[in-house]
């Protein structure tokens, strides 16, 4: 027996008959064809299913697709707005974080929760939010380094965009 659900992905909504057994994880995949979402271990372990569920990091893998109904799921494919990069994405490319790329999605969609809820994230901070994202590449030290200069680019813009010029 299948279950509708609403699910608004990335700005769009989608209603799609699910199993009750079917994962956040397969129905993005397979269903949506937003493949940027990675499935790694299939057990919660290494995070290269994170997906954001109403702002917070989840393994995609372990929240069933009825479980998801009605919430907002933010994907990497929803980060861009059209060819323009997220910072954090564009700090990722700046600042080497990007090897393999498996873990990426995963480790940049952490880190927009984090830089979300703490603008201004300490390296302790960043290494926490971060935990549940394994990475078999990077050694961790480009990775926290591109979260830190994204933090701080989100930071000058916004800082920016608060500016009046008076000529």
């Amino acid at each position: 027996m299948k279950h509708q659900v609403k699910l608004l992905v990335n700005g769009e909504l989608y209603e799609i008959l699910v199993k009750p057994g079917d994962t956040l994880l397969k129905v993005l995949r397979e269903d949506l064809a937003l493949t940027g979402t990675k499935m790694g271990c299939d057990t919660g372990d290494c995070g290269a299913c994170t997906v954001t569920l109403n702002g917070s990091p989840v393994n995609s893998c372990l929240v069933l697709a009825v479980e998801a109904n009605g919430m907002e799921i933010t994907t990497i494919e929803g980060l861009a707005e059209g060819t323009e990069l997220h910072p954090i994405q564009e700090a990722f490319i700046t600042h080497g974080a990007v090897q393999c790329g498996y873990c990426t999605a995963g480790m940049i969609l952490s880190a927009k929760a984090l830089l979300d809820e703490k603008p201004n994230p300490s390296e302790r901070e960043i290494k926490a939010a971060i935990a549940g994202n394994l990475c078999r590449c990077t050694g961790y030290t480009k990775i926290i380094k591109s979260i830190a200069a994204a933090a701080k680019s989100i930071s000058s813009t916004a800082m920016c965009k608060d500016r009046v010029v008076i000529n």
